[in-house]
């Protein structure tokens, strides 16, 4: 079933999956060539005078709020705003922002609602000649890295991550600005704000992760558990889901 109101403009090419909501007034752009062709994936809802451009992808169960303008292809689940939009959060994702806050000091590290993720709050130790953070991997960390990457100067509207690893596990430490973070099983998603140097984050094999709303001095550190690997890598969120309720009933 979809729901799209009578003075809404789709072009013919366009691609509507079922439980899809189309507002008022939206104008849903479609190219003739495959590159062009508009698709807006289930349970989407394009809310009121909102304009879609071709070649533009709106993902499984997104959100695109009333008056947006929409260039770019949007991830499952995002919700987006503005003009040109951007992604201003996730829906059904709490926030694990609060609870870090309140977290005691000497709490060494905490489960998320997410199966298998936890949040690390390492020693942060003040010094006249300088400041320092450690942790040791194998006996905190539960991995030993093959593998690290860093993330800097990513544009305040741009999305990283969205995908999930197979076998791979991973680290993040904001060593610099603040970077949200979203991860999600399949059943639970949780969003955290990494904005310390000496909180890290865990995300183990088949968890979906996101990383947005990156500040402008953000500087992401990721330890991973093994060399790259394409083959490693689920990039369909549709996809995600199924392996993942398969593995974990």
């Amino acid at each position: 079933m979809k729901s799209i109101m009578p003075s809404a403009v789709i072009y013919e090419s366009a691609s509507l999956e079922d439980d899809v909501e189309i507002g008022h007034n939206v104008v849903v752009l479609s190219g003739s060539r495959p590159e062009q062709v508009t698709s807006v994936r289930q349970g989407a809802i394009v809310g009121a005078n909102s304009t879609i451009y071709e070649g533009v992808t709106i993902g499984i169960r997104a959100q695109v709020l009333p008056g947006s303008v929409v260039k770019q292809s949007v991830p499952p689940l995002a919700m987006v705003e503005g003009n040109p939009a951007a992604i201003i959060g996730y829906i059904d994702t709490p926030s694990n922002a609060r609870k870090q806050a309140q977290r005691p000091v000497n709490s060494r590290e905490v489960e998320s609602a997410v199966r298998g993720v936890k949040i690390y709050n390492f020693s942060d130790i003040h010094d006249m000649r300088g400041n320092l953070s450690v942790g040791e991997f194998e006996r905190q960390i539960p991995f030993q890295p093959k593998r690290y990457f860093v993330v800097y100067g990513v544009p305040t509207a741009e999305t990283r991550g969205e995908h999930a690893h197979v076998n791979c596990h991973q680290f993040l430490i904001a060593v610099n600005g603040s970077i949200n973070v979203i991860a999600d099983d399949g059943k639970v998603r949780e969003e955290f704000v990494l904005d310390r140097k000496n909180v890290g984050l865990y995300l183990p094999p088949m968890t979906w992760g996101i990383q947005y709303k990156y500040s402008r001095d953000a500087i992401l550190l990721a330890f991973a558990s093994a060399f790259y690997d394409p083959g490693d890598y689920i990039r369909e969120y549709d996809v995600f889901i199924r392996r993942a309720n398969s593995a974990y009933p």
